[in-house]
């Protein structure tokens, strides 16, 4: 019960540090017809909940919070359900591969973890580099109905390619200090 709980507080604050990230530090880009794309470390926050809590939670908690940065700007609100299955989606990706396949949380080698974590990072956000802007150009073309869909696919590609590396670069970076940290203070026993 008490891990249950753990990890429940734990997806609310990935959910507010993704929701902080995405909406306080971004870069917003205006593109015509009054949209918008974005540089942004949202994602990293993703990444790195779903190496420390593992897939589900923490994308869960980037969902969350990217949806809600979503819903609060009125250029994003209509893309909130996008954002929620995508972020979503990168998290699950990128715990599948660091924790299934790479077994992180058993690891005590760090060179074993750094691969298997850089290695899930890099599955989840290349899934959303390419898909993040196809559901997007669809979404606009189908749904919304937006004769800017393409101008705003070549821009998409661009942002969120930007963001891909930058978000495996920085979740990296804090992901490998953090980890030995919740080792050393004994929560990632109680995160597992």
């Amino acid at each position: 019960m008490i891990m249950k709980l753990s990890k429940i507080a734990m997806t609310g604050l990935f959910a507010a540090l993704s929701y902080v990230v995405f909406t306080f530090l971004q870069i917003k880009i205006t593109l015509p017809g009054g949209d918008a794309t974005s540089i942004h470390l949202g994602n990293a926050v993703c990444v790195l909940g779903a190496l420390i809590l593992g897939g589900f939670y923490g994308g869960l908690g980037g969902a969350i919070g990217m949806t809600i940065g979503d819903l609060f700007d009125p250029v994003y609100v209509i893309y909130a359900p996008k954002t929620f299955i995508l972020k979503l989606c990168i998290g699950l990706i990128t715990g599948f591969v660091a924790h299934r396949l790479g077994h992180i949380d058993e690891s005590s080698d760090q060179g074993h973890v750094l691969r298997f974590a850089a290695a899930g990072a890099i599955c989840g956000l290349v899934f959303n580099m390419i898909f993040d802007p196809l559901f997007g150009y669809y979404y606009k073309l189908l749904i919304l109905g937006k004769p800017a869909a393409e101008l705003a696919l070549v821009w998409n590609v661009a942002s969120t390619s930007i963001n891909a590396v930058l978000s495996t670069i920085a979740s990296l970076v804090i992901y490998m200090p953090l980890r030995r940290a919740l080792i050393r203070s004994g929560l990632v026993d109680k995160l597992k």
